[in-house]
């Protein structure tokens, strides 16, 4: 039967086992999205498929899309996407892009408040993101 000082290493290198088996977190983009007095926080993370990245319904008139690429370093960038969501499907109303990584500011994160309407319904959708960098790799 181990004695108290054996279990205590036997514990503290499991724990170190577990820590070094999780993965890094991975740096992460938060919108914070308003419309129709609502906030939903949106988040993605870099992908390697920028172009699959879905976009997220917001009421019934907008779309929302957060694509964040941070490899190729070359390619790396953020770019937001509205969407008015039309009777003939989704038609891009505004698009905004952003260095990668971005720097957040003291008010409104790296984006700063942006509005966008659309352009039908004169709905209003406020946005702003901020930057959560992962742990080092």
């Amino acid at each position: 039967m181990p004695g108290r000082a054996e279990f205590a290493v036997r514990r503290a290198a499991l724990f170190a086992g577990l820590l070094l088996a999780l993965p890094a977190s991975a740096a992460s983009v938060l919108c914070h999205v308003t419309y129709g007095g609502t906030t939903q926080t949106l988040s993605a993370q870099p992908s390697a498929a920028p172009y699959a990245e879905p976009a997220t319904q917001i009421g019934s008139f907008f779309r929302f899309r957060i694509v964040v690429r941070d490899e190729p370093v070359e390619l790396a960038g953020i770019k937001l996407y509205t969407y008015a969501d039309l009777d003939s499907g989704p038609s891009l109303i505004h698009q905004a892009s952003h260095a990668y990584p971005p720097v957040n500011l003291p008010a409104y994160g790296f984006s700063g408040l942006n509005y966008v309407y659309e352009p039908l319904r004169d709905g209003e959708l406020q946005y702003w993101c901020e930057f959560q960098p992962g742990a080092a790799k």
